[in-house]
């Protein structure tokens, strides 16, 4: 199994954002740029797999924000059949909690959103799952690019909201938060590997 991981939104080059928007200025207390919060998610996601021997390909490396058509390309590259497109997220718009999402439809994405929401749940087991059980599953389904131009399973992570004070003060802006929606990925991706691709789990790692 390979993971496709995908940084949402651009990067900060020379102390600019790279997309406009995206963000959420707090004033005194802090700003948020989700292209940072992605980036700094996904690397250390790399990191856990790269010590768990996990094959994984950085799908948008730049800092810059790399256009979904090209992400999507970059990613169909890859044999669909043995990768799924994981890419994360952070929220906004007056919520709270974490979301996943996938494509319309009964796919294999659902059952690996099913294993990112339950690992989501052990982790944060104080914190909100927002889900849509219409379809007998907790995902989402929306008509995202990237999840519905890749050719493999692919699921999005909504990790909490950037304009929730309390979920950007404890989750969002701080080393263990953080180091905590990792780690709930990191569980995500070894579950999917034994439980969607059928693969044995990595030796050093106890699910």
């Amino acid at each position: 199994m390979i993971v496709l991981l995908d940084n949402g939104h651009g990067g900060i080059v020379n102390n600019q954002y790279q997309t406009p928007g995206k963000r959420k200025d707090w004033g005194d207390k802090g700003v948020v740029y989700e292209g940072e919060f992605n980036r700094a998610i996904v690397n250390g996601i790399i990191q856990e797999l790269t010590f768990l021997n996990i094959p994984y390909v950085n799908i948008a490396p730049e800092y810059w924000d790399v256009r979904l058509e090209t992400r999507v390309k970059r990613a169909n590259k890859y044999p669909a059949s043995k990768c799924f497109y994981l890419s994360i997220h952070s929220n906004a718009g007056g919520g709270k909690g974490s979301e996943f999402f996938t494509s319309p439809g009964d796919t294999k994405s659902d059952k690996i959103a099913t294993i990112f929401g339950e690992e989501y749940k052990k982790e944060f087991p104080n914190q909100k799952l927002r889900t849509d059980f219409s379809d007998g599953d907790l995902d989402k389904e929306r008509r995202f690019y990237v999840l519905t131009r890749t050719k493999m399973p692919a699921v999005l992570t909504e990790n909490f909201f950037m304009d929730n004070f309390e979920e950007y003060k404890n989750f969002l802006m701080t080393a263990e938060g953080r180091q905590r929606i990792i780690n709930f990925h990191v569980k995500a991706i070894v579950k999917t590997m034994v439980e969607v691709f059928k693969e044995p789990a990595p030796n050093n790692f106890m699910l």
